[in-house]
């Protein structure tokens, strides 16, 4: 009696966690609407902005548990754009990210809890130029699904901030008036379109019970 009831224990929770895994949606980020940009001083005196055009990566959502969601991006590093040709061939050297030695960036979450309605707080590790460093993203996010074609889009912006120096970006030059070039402050903002596929539908159930009963007679062509 006892094994049985142990048994039904088992099932029973089997189900639970099953039902739970079920709730949970899984969106691919779309690197075509997909961003990650950036500000840093410059010259002390005004923030430059650019941003990595290719974003890729999984986001897996469960409204009613998010200890069962996680988010797991990668951000090409030769993809840097601030708009000025001679900057950013200086970004990609081994001054500041190596991108022939470290072409990725990536990020993958450890928790995620909410922070105020329509927010979340996104804890994970983040990796740049070969070194992994914790931080927290606050999450606007995601938006209510929205029907284009027949997938489903939602969206979601992330900002973080984080010291360059944390991740080996030391490279700096001392001006003349006192300062320096590049701060060490930056300023990072995600914007996210992600889309899933619909559940494709459950295999019809065959009508034809009288095929499958074993005692049904063929039938034979007459003459």
């Amino acid at each position: 009696m006892r094994r049985f009831q142990m048994l039904a224990v088992t099932a029973a929770v089997a189900l639970l966690s099953a039902a739970a895994v079920a709730q949970a949606v899984q969106y691919e980020i779309d690197p075509v609407h997909s961003s990650a940009q950036f500000s840093v001083r410059h010259l002390m005196v005004s923030n430059v902005r650019g941003e990595f055009a290719k974003v890729t990566g999984t986001v897996v959502y469960d409204p009613k548990d998010l200890r069962a969601s996680s988010v797991e991006a990668t951000i090409d590093a030769t993809s840097i754009n601030t708009h000025e040709p001679k900057r950013d061939d200086h970004l990609k050297s081994p001054d500041f990210f190596d991108v022939a030695k470290y072409p990725t960036l990536t990020f993958k979450s450890k928790k995620v809890e909410p922070a105020g309605e329509g927010k979340l707080r996104v804890a994970g590790d983040l990796t740049i130029h070969g070194v992994t460093r914790e931080v927290a993203l606050d999450v606007e996010g995601p938006s209510p699904e929205v029907k284009v074609g027949p997938n489903f889009k939602a969206g979601a912006s992330a900002t973080t901030t984080i010291n360059r120096k944390d991740f080996g970006l030391t490279w700096n030059r001392a001006l003349e008036a006192g300062g320096w070039v590049v701060g060490d402050e930056i300023k990072i903002t995600l914007e996210i379109e992600m889309g899933r596929k619909p559940a494709p539908p459950a295999p019809a159930k065959s009508s034809g019970a009288a095929s499958k009963n074993p005692l049904a007679v063929p039938s034979r062509p007459l003459g």
